[in-house]
């Protein structure tokens, strides 16, 4: 199955090399550029994207309203967004993460790290190292747990619905480890692993992995940690 990708960047250049680098591979190819978030949402659709590469800053439109406007639309709610970023502690990558996206890679990632992104964002995971889950949303919460010092009870309530078990696969979700380091963590089969993370999904109303450890801080199942 080939994987098809739309190009969201307001630099032609960078959408250029993008362009060729995607398209050198035999399971994807590029459907689509666009140059604002706006068109980035409308050939979403019309090129039937399996993933967008967005860039976050863009004039008119930016990327993290195109995420929202993207992940809104139920006749899109299998096209994944990764986030294209300069600067990894942004704190709108949180916020596009919040908006629906799967994740974020930084631009000066190595060509074999963005093939990768796409395949992994693309199979449903989500694009959150433990360095970067501990890191920068950690921070950006911590920011906000200093600012409303207290958490929306709604948000808590939100995991009354999950089991035991699903609560425990949600914390290692969140610490960013995968499922085979969580099978391995609770001694289970990284099939059941998949089988709870998908439960906590559909219970939560979560996109996918990334939306999990979002809600995972925002709820307080998870305290972030700043170093």
């Amino acid at each position: 199955m080939t994987i098809r990708v739309l190009l969201a960047d307001d630099q032609a250049l960078l959408r250029s090399a993008f362009r060729v680098l995607v398209d050198s591979e035999p399971d994807m190819e590029v459907v689509g550029e666009a140059s604002d978030g706006a068109e980035a949402a409308r050939l979403a659709a019309e090129r039937r994207a399996d993933v967008v590469l967005m860039d976050i800053r863009m004039p008119g439109t930016d990327g993290l309203a195109a995420t929202r406007m993207i992940s809104a639309d139920p006749s899109l709610a299998h096209v994944r967004v990764v986030i294209l970023t300069t600067f990894e502690v942004d704190d709108y990558v949180v916020q596009s993460l919040r908006a629906g996206a799967s994740g974020f890679l930084g631009k000066g990632s190595e060509p074999e790290e963005l093939l990768s992104a796409i395949r992994v964002a693309a199979g449903g995971e989500a694009l959150l190292s433990p360095t970067a889950t501990k890191g920068l949303i950690a921070r950006f919460l911590a920011q906000q747990d200093t600012a409303d010092q207290e958490r929306d009870p709604a948000r808590a309530e939100r995991l009354e619905s999950l089991t035991v078990r699903e609560r425990e696969v949600l914390v290692q979700v969140a610490g960013g480890h995968s499922n085979d380091e969580i099978a391995e963590r609770l001694e289970v089969s990284p099939l059941t692993v998949k089988t709870h993370v998908n439960r906590a999904m559909a219970k939560l109303g979560a996109r996918d992995r990334a939306q999990l450890v979002v809600v995972a801080y925002e709820s307080g199942l998870v305290r972030p940690r700043v170093e």
